[in-house]
Order: structure tokens, then sequence, then C-alpha cells
């Protein structure tokens, strides 16, 4: 099993961003602005669904992957670091799943 965290490629794309956009995609994706960020994440979890439709766990994976990468790039973009979601996640392990829907004001 790897070692390798989302913290770990936090700071990595950090260090991305920092590179010239015609070295680094990550650069190129923040200097874009957040709405071709968004847009890439849109497409990366559609294509992380499709692949699990289609059971392949191979591609399951490296959707996945890509899912996660765009997904903490986006974060970047709007200020919030994987810590900050995972103190979140933390706080909703104190109830069921169940409960914390129900409690959130947003339900329909």
């Amino acid at each position: 099993m790897t070692k390798f965290t989302l913290s770990d490629l936090e700071k990595i794309i950090e260090e991305r961003i920092a590179a010239s956009s015609e070295e680094s995609y990550t650069a190129r994706l923040i200097e874009k602005g957040i709405t071709i960020s968004s847009k890439k994440l849109g497409e990366e979890a559609v294509e992380t669904i499709i692949a699990a439709n289609g059971g392949d766990k191979a591609e399951i994976i490296k959707e996945s992957a890509d899912l996660l990468y765009h997904l903490l790039v986006v974060l970047r973009a709007t200020n919030i670091s994987v810590a900050d979601v995972m103190a979140e996640l933390e706080a909703r392990t104190k109830q069921s799943g169940l409960a914390e829907k129900a409690s959130r004001s947003d339900q329909k």
C-alpha cells in the first residue's frame, strides 16, 4: 500500500502552481480561472461515473485519480485546504450519515 496522501498531492499542486504555465498543466489550470478548473472537475466526475458503471477496475482507478487531482486544484483555486475538508468529514462522523443529512438546512 502506498504512503502517498492527499496532503502530498496538495503540496505537489502548490509547487506546480509556482511554475510557469508553459511548463505546468496545474499552473495553466489555475491561470485560466475557477470556471475552467471547475469544468474540468465536472468532466472528470462524469468520466469516473462512466468507468464505475463499466466495471473496469483499472479504469475506475485512473479516472478516480484524475478526479481527486482536479478536486484539489479547485480547492486550491478557492483557497480551501485538504485539512479544511477533512475537518468537515471528521465533524460528520460524530453522527450517522442519515442524521447528518437530515440536519442540513438545505434538505428539501
